[in-house]
């Protein structure tokens, strides 16, 4: 793949201007976080550490994820916005993260936008908090413990969320079929099995009657046809975040599918596994959630792919449409609403690729609003290594 991060080095720490420059109007100021190595990939002279044709995949989340930011600004900067954007890249080995939001501009800044680690949301979160500057956790898919939170935004929904979509789906679709979640042993998957019977007990629609099951390390197809009907499908929920344990699940249910018909639910850790096209897989219906689905069927989409396939004779990943998505969205609000933006985290404008469905999470006790969270899923379904269908939640 031919890429290149000089044009990330030139403007680290710097800011980047897009609009016209009059002299007159302040700008609005974004700040991009986002892990790209710059220190491993240079030494101190600037020189590329690795030869020619290499290319580490560590820096490849966080680099296509700017790329993706880089993109959206040159869409914006087209439509008349006006901004200031300053980089950080958060491997620095120079400045840690609390250095570098210590820093002058980060004062008066309009706008954070995030590609984060777990350990690094509530740095964040805390320091728009502490601002008032709205934060968009566009890769985490937890809150960092944020309590009392207006100006925190995630954007990967959490695994309260993705198990409640899961609840829903089936209640949907599959709601007279026989539900059998799987499970193995684990802190995750006991939290797993928590939030689907606290959903069973609260929800408004008749709720679902669900088997649980516990599989020993090395279960074979045998343990699991003891708990699957020969008349009517089977739904088989994937109790747990393993994918190892996942995919024994689907081939085990895979061989059985013949005689003890299945469909099998997965959780988010699911996406983009690339097991669904073997063989052994063959006639087993297999769906999970993702909240950034993208056909890839719009123009801007098919843009992006073309330039991709231009100058860097490569696919664009999902990171890329994740870091355009997220800039542009944010950066339309900021250009509507100004200095007023955090009021408006939830508007639906700038949704492009995928519908991010932002809406306030409240604390129970209370009702007081604690963060907001992107609450949409698609559900993808699969067989035979295609996707079939998508549906929404």
């Amino acid at each position: 793949m031919k890429r290149t991060l000089l044009p990330v080095l030139f403007v680290l720490g710097y800011c980047i201007s897009i609009g016209q420059e009059t002299g007159e109007v302040t700008k609005n100021k974004i700040a991009i976080f986002a892990p790209l190595y710059l220190d491993s990939a240079f030494n101190e002279v600037q020189e590329y550490r690795y030869a020619k044709n290499v290319f580490p995949k560590f820096i490849n989340p966080g680099l296509e994820f700017y790329e993706g930011a880089q993109l959206a600004l040159d869409s914006l900067a087209k439509e008349g916005a006006s901004f200031e954007v300053f980089v950080y890249d958060t491997r620095s080995a120079s400045e840690s993260i609390e250095q570098q939001l210590l820093k002058p501009e980060m004062a008066d800044m309009d706008l954070l936008i995030v590609h984060c680690s777990g350990s690094e949301v509530r740095t964040f979160a805390e320091f728009g908090l502490a601002n008032k500057i709205p934060v968009i956790n566009t890769t985490m898919p937890h809150d960092g413990g944020a309590r009392a939170n207006p100006f925190l935004v995630v954007l990967n929904p959490t695994l309260k969320t993705q198990v409640e979509g899961v609840y829903r789906y089936v209640q949907r679709y599959y709601s007279i079929n026989p539900i059998v979640v799987f499970r193995k042993k684990g802190a995750t998957e006991d939290q797993i099995k928590l939030y689907l019977e606290d959903f069973t007990k609260n929800t408004v629609a008749v709720p679902l009657r669900i088997k649980y099951v516990d599989l020993p390390e090395g279960f074979t197809p045998g343990l699991l046809m003891r708990h699957l009907d020969t008349v009517r499908r089977t739904v088989c929920i994937a109790g747990s975040l393993d994918p190892a344990f996942g995919r024994q699940l689907a081939t085990h249910l895979a061989t059985l599918n013949e005689h003890y018909p299945a469909v099998v639910i997965g959780m988010p850790t699911w996406d983009g596994a690339r097991d669904f096209s073997k063989p052994e897989l063959k006639g087993l219906e297999i769906i999970y959630s993702n909240p950034f689905y993208n056909s890839r069927a719009d123009k801007v989409s098919e843009s992006l792919v073309n330039l991709f396939n231009e100058h860097f004779y490569a696919r664009p990943s999902d990171m890329v449409f994740r870091g355009y998505q997220a800039t542009y969205k944010y950066g339309k609000l900021l250009m509507k609403f100004k200095d007023d933006v955090s009021s408006n985290l939830g508007n639906k404008l700038g949704n492009i690729f995928f519908d991010l469905e932002i809406q306030p999470v409240l604390n129970k006790e209370n009702l007081n609003l604690e963060y907001f969270e992107n609450k949409r899923l698609y559900f993808l379904k699969w067989t035979d290594g295609e996707v079939k269908s998508v549906n929404s939640i």
